[in-house]
This record gives structure tokens, sequence and C-alpha cells, in this order.
């Protein structure tokens, strides 16, 4: 029966992408927003098994802070595959730092505590601080931040500014309208908002997540069903759910990432410790996501 509703749900999935190019024209028009990791290389293979033959580009964003086995990943794919595009941002992580702020929890808290500190308190401020029965309501343990003692710098830009906003000058310049990605509800945050797989504006088909309604179980019967090879860091020794930019104070795990990279990659998790310091003093100091002991050495 699992077998049959993975079928299903796979078929459903592939004629949803056909739909949507026969309407959009996405080998044209589109682009795939490609990490490197499990979703985007699930849908990358999608996408092909839907659309073969297709040239829809695939766009890695090197932001200087990806894991370096996923670096070496997506170069190697690069290699058998010219669709994949590897780009790099004008500015580094610590400029970007420097100038915005620090994340912080999450992109909900960091935004709401960036507006507070450059705006003070208003209603947006006040609806998250006290704002009852909603999952976007202010941690009692991080209320301290929202006065004026509180010195870290804290801004919800850093993944724009690295990211989001480096690829919408490729796509701009390659005249590239949509954007598909592998964004699923299931992962949690502001993805548990998407109403559906897709987003328009004005009318205009902006972007496109067919993997949104999709479980963890269907990506990998899906990975396992068409013997999809992913970046090491999914595989033992490493056992990565997710990966990213590695050791964003965003993570929920970042404990045992930081804790896998100590064990083999003691030169990435000092190069975490340099960047993101200051907010893991600070986690450290409140007992939140981190242990009180440092990394040894550094």
């Amino acid at each position: 029966m699992e077998a049959i509703d993975n079928d299903f749900l796979l078929q459903d999935r592939l004629q949803k992408i056909r739909s949507m190019n026969e309407l959009y024209d996405l080998e044209h028009n589109a682009y795939v927003s490609f990490s490197g990791g499990k979703d985007s290389t699930a849908l990358h293979h999608l996408i092909d098994e839907a659309l073969p033959g297709n040239k829809i580009p695939r766009v890695y964003i090197n932001t200087g802070i990806e894991y370096r086995k996923v670096v070496a990943f997506v170069e190697r794919e690069r290699e058998r595959d010219e669709r994949i595009k590897i780009i790099m941002p004008q500015k580094n992580i610590r400029q970007i730092l420097e100038e915005y702020g620090y994340p912080f929890k999450s992109k909900e808290h960091s935004l709401y505590l960036s507006v507070y500190q450059h705006s003070g308190p208003g209603k947006t401020v006040n609806r998250y601080l006290h704002r009852d029965n909603s999952r976007f309501q202010c941690p009692d343990k991080l209320r301290y931040q929202f006065t004026s003692t509180f010195p870290l710098k804290v801004s919800n830009k850093c993944c724009y500014k690295i990211k989001k906003d480096v690829a919408a000058k490729w796509q701009e310049a390659n005249e590239k309208t949509i954007t598909i990605t592998g964004m699923r509800a299931t992962e949690g945050g502001l993805r548990t908002t998407l109403k559906g797989c897709t987003i328009f504006d004005e009318g205009q088909l902006k972007k496109f997540h067919p993997l949104q309604p999709l479980e963890d179980e269907f990506i990998e019967w899906y990975i396992k069903e068409r013997n999809i090879q992913l970046c090491e860091l999914y595989y033992p020794p490493f056992n990565f759910q997710r990966t990213g930019c590695k050791g964003c104070p965003y993570a929920v795990d970042l404990q045992k990432q930081l804790d896998i990279m100590s064990a083999y990659m003691p030169e990435e998790r000092r190069q975490c410790e340099k960047i993101w310091g200051p907010v893991y003093k600070e986690y450290r100091r409140i007992h939140y996501r981190l242990e009180t002991t440092l990394f040894d050495d550094m």
C-alpha cells in the first residue's frame, strides 16, 4: 500500500510539473534554485523525469559559508551537467553581518527584533511579544532582548543579502521570471504558511514549489527508488538531515551540527565560531540551543 501511495504522489507531481510547463513555459521562463541539498537534488531529478531533455538552469549560490562537501558535490554535478550554474555574492558574510546584523533564533524573531532596534516598540512588535496561542509569539526566554540594554545588532536580512538578492540579480540578467524551488510545507518556519505550490504577483507566476505538499517519507522513497546520489554529508558518518549555511544560528539542531563538525570537520567548526561568535556566545550565556562548553583549541 505504501508503494502504491508513493507512486500515486509521484505521478501527481510529474503531471503538475508538465501542466505548469504547458501553461507557463517553464523551459524558457524558469530556473531551479539549487542548494545541493536533499530536497533540491530530488527536485532536480523530478523535473528531468517530468520534462526529459529540458534546459532549465539549476542555479547554486556559493555564499562562502557552504559546507565544503556540498560545494564539492555541486561542482562534480556541474562537470556532467552544464545546466548547473554557480554564482557568488559580491559581499561576504562578515560584511553583511556587520552592516545589517546577526540572525538570532529564527527569521521571524530576527525580523521583529530588528524592527524594535530600529523603531522601538510599536504594534508589530507588541503583537509578537503579547500575542496568545501563536507559534510566532516571542518565547519568554528571549523577551529580555526587547530592551535598550541588549547589545547585539540583530537582523533577518542575512539570507536575503547573501542568497535571495544575488539570485534575483542573476534572474533579471538572464530574463527568467519564475523561480522553481524545493520548498516543502513540512520543513517548518514560514514554510508552514504555504497554501499551495504556486505564488503569483499581479497575475504573473513568480514561484513554483513542486514539492510543497510532500512529506519526508516520499522524498526518502523517491531518492531510494531512483537511486539518486546525494552529497556525502547525508550518509554515515555525518548523517545530516539538512545542510544549508554551516553553523547557521537558525538551526534548531545547531549543537548536533557543531558536534558533527567537531568530529569530522574541525576547520569548518572553527570557522563557524568566528563567523557566528557573538550569537553563539549569547546562546551559551542564556543556555539556549548550545551547550556552555566551548570548542577546544579555538
